[in-house]
Protein backbone atom coordinates (compact mmCIF):
# COMPACT_ATOMS: atom_id res chain seq x y z
CA UNK A 1 0.00 0.00 0.00
CA UNK A 2 3.05 1.96 0.89
CA UNK A 3 4.35 1.58 -2.37
CA UNK A 4 1.51 2.54 -4.30
CA UNK A 5 1.01 5.77 -2.54
CA UNK A 6 4.96 5.94 -3.71
CA UNK A 7 3.63 5.47 -7.09
CA UNK A 8 0.87 7.69 -7.09
CA UNK A 9 2.85 10.23 -5.86
CA UNK A 10 5.26 10.09 -8.06
CA UNK A 11 2.83 9.93 -11.38
CA UNK A 12 1.45 13.51 -9.92
CA UNK A 13 4.57 15.00 -9.47
CA UNK A 14 5.32 14.05 -13.16
CA UNK A 15 2.51 15.28 -14.71
CA UNK A 16 2.95 18.57 -12.42
CA UNK A 17 6.32 18.96 -13.63
CA UNK A 18 5.25 19.12 -17.43
CA UNK A 19 2.34 21.71 -16.86
CA UNK A 20 4.60 24.19 -14.46
CA UNK A 21 6.68 26.32 -16.39
CA UNK A 22 7.02 29.94 -17.77
CA UNK A 23 4.99 29.12 -20.80
CA UNK A 24 1.54 27.92 -19.41
CA UNK A 25 0.73 24.64 -20.77
CA UNK A 26 -2.19 22.48 -20.04
CA UNK A 27 -4.18 19.57 -20.51
CA UNK A 28 -6.58 21.30 -23.24
CA UNK A 29 -3.78 22.71 -24.86
CA UNK A 30 -2.26 18.70 -25.37
CA UNK A 31 -5.60 17.29 -25.99
CA UNK A 32 -6.56 19.60 -28.74
CA UNK A 33 -3.15 18.55 -30.87
CA UNK A 34 -1.69 22.49 -30.70
CA UNK A 35 1.82 22.60 -32.53
CA UNK A 36 3.15 25.01 -30.05
CA UNK A 37 1.97 23.19 -27.10
CA UNK A 38 3.23 20.10 -28.69
CA UNK A 39 6.69 21.71 -29.32
CA UNK A 40 7.31 22.85 -26.08
CA UNK A 41 5.91 19.50 -24.22
CA UNK A 42 8.77 17.30 -27.01
CA UNK A 43 11.50 19.61 -26.78
CA UNK A 44 11.51 21.15 -23.35
CA UNK A 45 9.34 19.83 -21.08
CA UNK A 46 9.81 15.47 -21.47
CA UNK A 47 13.19 16.06 -22.08
CA UNK A 48 13.67 17.80 -18.70
CA UNK A 49 11.15 15.79 -16.88
CA UNK A 50 13.36 12.58 -18.22
CA UNK A 51 16.52 14.27 -17.29
CA UNK A 52 15.19 15.01 -13.59
CA UNK A 53 13.80 11.76 -13.41
CA UNK A 54 17.22 9.76 -14.35
CA UNK A 55 19.27 12.19 -12.10
CA UNK A 56 17.02 11.35 -9.11
CA UNK A 57 17.52 7.72 -9.84
CA UNK A 58 21.31 7.56 -10.20
CA UNK A 59 21.85 10.10 -7.40
CA UNK A 60 19.61 8.04 -4.60
CA UNK A 61 21.12 4.46 -6.45
CA UNK A 62 25.11 6.08 -5.92
CA UNK A 63 24.03 7.03 -1.94
CA UNK A 64 23.10 3.19 -1.38
CA UNK A 65 26.13 1.70 -2.71
CA UNK A 66 28.66 4.36 -0.87
CA UNK A 67 26.63 3.83 2.13
CA UNK A 68 27.52 -0.23 1.67
CA UNK A 69 30.92 0.10 0.91
CA UNK A 70 31.56 2.96 3.31
CA UNK A 71 29.27 0.59 6.23
CA UNK A 72 28.07 4.37 7.08
CA UNK A 73 24.46 5.53 6.47
CA UNK A 74 25.62 9.22 6.22
CA UNK A 75 28.06 8.95 2.99
CA UNK A 76 26.96 9.87 -0.33
CA UNK A 77 29.00 11.63 -3.18
CA UNK A 78 28.21 15.44 -1.75
CA UNK A 79 29.83 14.05 1.38
CA UNK A 80 32.32 11.53 0.15
CA UNK A 81 34.35 14.64 -2.15
CA UNK A 82 32.78 12.64 -5.44
CA UNK A 83 30.66 15.60 -6.51
CA UNK A 84 34.13 17.89 -6.04
CA UNK A 85 36.42 15.50 -7.95
CA UNK A 86 33.86 15.31 -11.23
CA UNK A 87 33.75 19.18 -11.15
CA UNK A 88 37.60 19.50 -11.08
CA UNK A 89 38.05 16.73 -13.95
CA UNK A 90 35.71 18.62 -15.85
CA UNK A 91 37.81 22.08 -15.32
CA UNK A 92 41.39 19.96 -16.16
CA UNK A 93 39.47 19.20 -19.20
CA UNK A 94 38.49 22.41 -20.19
CA UNK A 95 42.12 23.14 -19.91
CA UNK A 96 43.75 20.62 -21.33
CA UNK A 97 41.66 19.62 -24.73
CA UNK A 98 39.29 23.16 -25.20
CA UNK A 99 38.26 21.39 -28.36
CA UNK A 100 36.83 18.33 -26.86
CA UNK A 101 33.25 17.43 -26.91
CA UNK A 102 31.40 16.44 -23.68
CA UNK A 103 31.98 12.85 -23.86
CA UNK A 104 35.56 13.41 -23.21
CA UNK A 105 35.06 16.09 -20.79
CA UNK A 106 32.53 13.18 -18.84
CA UNK A 107 35.54 11.17 -19.10
CA UNK A 108 38.06 13.17 -17.50
CA UNK A 109 35.20 13.62 -14.36
CA UNK A 110 34.57 10.02 -14.31
CA UNK A 111 38.03 9.51 -13.81
CA UNK A 112 38.72 12.40 -11.27
CA UNK A 113 35.47 10.96 -9.00
CA UNK A 114 36.84 7.34 -9.48
CA UNK A 115 40.30 8.28 -7.74
CA UNK A 116 38.89 10.57 -5.48
CA UNK A 117 36.39 7.34 -4.53
CA UNK A 118 39.35 4.99 -3.97
CA UNK A 119 41.22 7.26 -1.86
CA UNK A 120 38.18 8.49 0.35
CA UNK A 121 37.28 4.59 0.43
CA UNK A 122 40.95 4.07 1.43
CA UNK A 123 41.18 7.10 4.41
CA UNK A 124 37.96 5.67 6.14
CA UNK A 125 39.04 2.02 6.23
CA UNK A 126 42.45 3.20 7.71
CA UNK A 127 40.80 5.61 10.38
CA UNK A 128 38.78 3.44 12.96
CA UNK A 129 36.17 5.87 13.84
CA UNK A 130 34.05 5.23 17.39
CA UNK A 131 31.43 8.35 15.86
CA UNK A 132 29.81 7.31 13.03
CA UNK A 133 29.22 11.32 11.95
CA UNK A 134 32.73 11.79 11.94
CA UNK A 135 32.54 9.52 8.42
CA UNK A 136 30.51 12.42 6.65
CA UNK A 137 32.35 15.14 8.45
CA UNK A 138 36.14 13.75 7.39
CA UNK A 139 34.04 13.57 3.88
CA UNK A 140 33.44 17.02 3.93
CA UNK A 141 36.29 18.12 4.83
CA UNK A 142 37.78 16.18 1.76
CA UNK A 143 35.30 17.88 -0.52
CA UNK A 144 36.32 21.37 0.16
CA UNK A 145 39.66 20.35 -0.16
CA UNK A 146 38.93 19.28 -3.70
CA UNK A 147 36.52 22.42 -4.11
CA UNK A 148 39.28 24.36 -3.23
CA UNK A 149 41.85 23.16 -5.65
CA UNK A 150 39.23 23.76 -8.13
CA UNK A 151 38.27 26.92 -7.81
CA UNK A 152 42.29 27.85 -7.72
CA UNK A 153 42.70 25.97 -10.66
CA UNK A 154 40.15 27.91 -12.23
CA UNK A 155 41.36 31.16 -10.90
CA UNK A 156 44.88 30.71 -12.21
CA UNK A 157 43.45 30.05 -15.83
CA UNK A 158 40.68 32.46 -15.68
CA UNK A 159 37.93 30.17 -16.32
CA UNK A 160 35.99 30.83 -12.48
CA UNK A 161 33.23 32.17 -14.38
CA UNK A 162 32.90 28.88 -16.21
CA UNK A 163 33.68 26.91 -13.28
CA UNK A 164 30.06 28.33 -11.45
CA UNK A 165 27.85 26.60 -14.11
CA UNK A 166 28.98 22.91 -12.77
CA UNK A 167 28.66 24.48 -8.75
CA UNK A 168 25.26 24.54 -8.63
CA UNK A 169 22.62 21.95 -10.43
CA UNK A 170 20.48 23.56 -13.43
CA UNK A 171 17.73 21.68 -15.59
CA UNK A 172 16.66 25.17 -16.75
CA UNK A 173 18.73 24.82 -19.94
CA UNK A 174 18.08 21.24 -20.55
CA UNK A 175 16.24 20.68 -24.23
CA UNK A 176 15.92 18.26 -26.63
CA UNK A 177 19.45 17.26 -27.60
CA UNK A 178 21.72 18.16 -25.30
CA UNK A 179 20.91 16.03 -22.31
CA UNK A 180 20.94 12.55 -23.49
CA UNK A 181 24.12 11.24 -22.64
CA UNK A 182 22.11 11.13 -18.83
CA UNK A 183 20.71 8.13 -20.26
CA UNK A 184 23.96 6.39 -18.68
CA UNK A 185 22.18 6.10 -15.69
CA UNK A 186 19.82 3.55 -16.93
CA UNK A 187 22.50 0.50 -17.75
CA UNK A 188 23.83 1.47 -14.06
CA UNK A 189 20.69 1.47 -12.31
CA UNK A 190 19.72 -2.28 -13.79
CA UNK A 191 23.72 -3.46 -13.03
CA UNK A 192 23.33 -1.99 -9.13
CA UNK A 193 19.71 -4.14 -9.02
CA UNK A 194 21.56 -7.44 -10.63
CA UNK A 195 24.33 -6.63 -7.71
CA UNK A 196 21.96 -6.02 -4.95
CA UNK A 197 22.43 -9.05 -3.09
CA UNK A 198 26.43 -8.70 -3.30
CA UNK A 199 26.35 -4.86 -2.64
CA UNK A 200 23.99 -6.44 0.72
CA UNK A 201 26.49 -8.53 1.73
CA UNK A 202 29.53 -6.27 1.42
CA UNK A 203 27.50 -3.65 3.76
CA UNK A 204 28.38 -6.64 6.38
CA UNK A 205 32.27 -5.66 6.38
CA UNK A 206 35.18 -7.54 4.51
CA UNK A 207 35.21 -10.02 7.10
CA UNK A 208 31.55 -11.63 6.77
CA UNK A 209 32.04 -10.50 2.69
CA UNK A 210 34.96 -12.76 2.35
CA UNK A 211 33.76 -15.40 4.11
CA UNK A 212 30.57 -16.02 2.39
CA UNK A 213 32.80 -16.27 -1.00
CA UNK A 214 32.52 -12.58 -2.28
CA UNK A 215 35.76 -10.99 -3.90
CA UNK A 216 35.21 -7.76 -1.78
CA UNK A 217 38.12 -5.67 -3.60
CA UNK A 218 36.15 -6.20 -6.95
CA UNK A 219 33.29 -5.77 -5.85
CA UNK A 220 34.10 -2.15 -4.03
CA UNK A 221 35.48 -1.38 -6.88
CA UNK A 222 32.76 -1.93 -9.45
CA UNK A 223 30.55 -0.36 -6.70
CA UNK A 224 32.84 2.70 -6.97
CA UNK A 225 32.82 2.76 -10.87
CA UNK A 226 29.60 2.77 -11.05
CA UNK A 227 29.19 5.62 -9.16
CA UNK A 228 31.78 7.78 -11.11
CA UNK A 229 30.00 6.83 -14.19
CA UNK A 230 26.70 8.43 -12.48
CA UNK A 231 28.43 11.33 -10.86
CA UNK A 232 30.39 12.27 -14.19
CA UNK A 233 27.13 11.91 -16.28
CA UNK A 234 25.14 14.10 -13.52
CA UNK A 235 27.65 16.64 -13.16
CA UNK A 236 28.17 16.94 -16.78
CA UNK A 237 24.57 17.45 -17.84
CA UNK A 238 23.08 19.45 -14.91
CA UNK A 239 25.59 20.33 -12.38
CA UNK A 240 26.16 19.23 -9.23
CA UNK A 241 23.12 18.28 -6.69
CA UNK A 242 23.49 17.15 -2.64
CA UNK A 243 21.84 15.07 -0.45
CA UNK A 244 19.64 12.92 -2.62
CA UNK A 245 21.37 9.95 -2.35
CA UNK A 246 21.82 10.35 1.15
CA UNK A 247 18.36 11.26 2.78
CA UNK A 248 16.61 9.25 0.53
CA UNK A 249 18.45 6.02 1.23
CA UNK A 250 18.13 6.29 4.89
CA UNK A 251 14.38 7.34 4.81
CA UNK A 252 13.35 4.10 2.78
CA UNK A 253 15.30 1.87 4.85
CA UNK A 254 13.61 3.48 8.20
CA UNK A 255 10.32 2.12 6.57
CA UNK A 256 11.44 -1.05 4.38
CA UNK A 257 14.99 -2.30 5.56
CA UNK A 258 18.15 -2.83 4.22
CA UNK A 259 17.48 -5.22 2.07
CA UNK A 260 18.92 -3.65 -1.48
CA UNK A 261 17.17 -6.12 -3.46
CA UNK A 262 13.61 -5.38 -2.24
CA UNK A 263 13.98 -1.41 -1.26
CA UNK A 264 16.28 -0.37 -4.52
CA UNK A 265 13.19 0.01 -6.73
CA UNK A 266 11.52 2.22 -3.65
CA UNK A 267 14.84 3.98 -3.65
CA UNK A 268 15.18 4.54 -7.09
CA UNK A 269 11.85 5.69 -7.24
CA UNK A 270 11.60 8.20 -4.04
CA UNK A 271 14.92 10.04 -5.26
CA UNK A 272 13.39 10.40 -8.91
CA UNK A 273 10.09 11.97 -6.47
CA UNK A 274 12.06 14.10 -4.29
CA UNK A 275 14.18 15.90 -7.33
CA UNK A 276 10.91 16.42 -9.09
CA UNK A 277 9.69 18.26 -5.81
CA UNK A 278 12.45 20.28 -5.15
CA UNK A 279 12.49 21.26 -8.86
CA UNK A 280 8.90 22.36 -9.08
CA UNK A 281 9.55 24.09 -5.88
CA UNK A 282 12.03 25.54 -7.39
CA UNK A 283 10.07 27.09 -10.51
CA UNK A 284 7.07 28.22 -8.23
CA UNK A 285 9.23 30.07 -5.48
CA UNK A 286 9.71 33.32 -7.59
CA UNK A 287 7.49 32.28 -10.83
CA UNK A 288 8.13 33.11 -13.92
CA UNK A 289 11.64 32.84 -13.16
CA UNK A 290 13.41 29.73 -11.48
CA UNK A 291 15.88 29.09 -8.38
CA UNK A 292 18.47 26.25 -9.31
CA UNK A 293 17.36 22.93 -8.35
CA UNK A 294 21.00 22.74 -6.63
CA UNK A 295 19.92 25.67 -4.30
CA UNK A 296 16.05 23.95 -3.32
CA UNK A 297 17.69 20.32 -3.11
CA UNK A 298 20.81 21.69 -0.87
CA UNK A 299 17.67 23.31 1.60
CA UNK A 300 15.67 20.57 2.00
CA UNK A 301 18.36 17.49 2.02
CA UNK A 302 19.79 19.80 4.47
CA UNK A 303 17.60 19.88 6.78
CA UNK A 304 16.63 16.41 6.33
CA UNK A 305 20.24 15.64 7.17
CA UNK A 306 20.29 17.47 10.07
CA UNK A 307 16.95 15.91 11.26
CA UNK A 308 18.85 12.11 10.79
CA UNK A 309 21.55 12.92 12.52
CA UNK A 310 19.40 14.47 15.36
CA UNK A 311 17.13 11.80 15.55
CA UNK A 312 20.60 8.79 15.45
CA UNK A 313 21.63 10.96 18.36
CA UNK A 314 18.36 11.55 20.22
Amino acid sequence: MKSLWLLGGFALLCLLSLLVGVKELSAADLLSFSDDAWLTLSASRLPRLAALVLTGVGLAVCGVILQQIVRNRFVEPATSGGLDAAKLGILVSLIALPAAGTGVRMLFALLFCFAASLLYVAIIRRIKFKNTVLVPVVGLMYGSMLSAIAEFYAYRHNILQSMQGWMLGDFSKIVQGNYEIIYLILPIVLLTYLYAQRFTVLGMGEGMASSLGLNYAATAALGLLLVAVTVAATVITVGAIPFVGLVIPNLVALRYGENLRRTLPIVALAGAALLLLCDIIGRLLIYPFEVPIGMTAGSVGGVLFLLLILWKYK
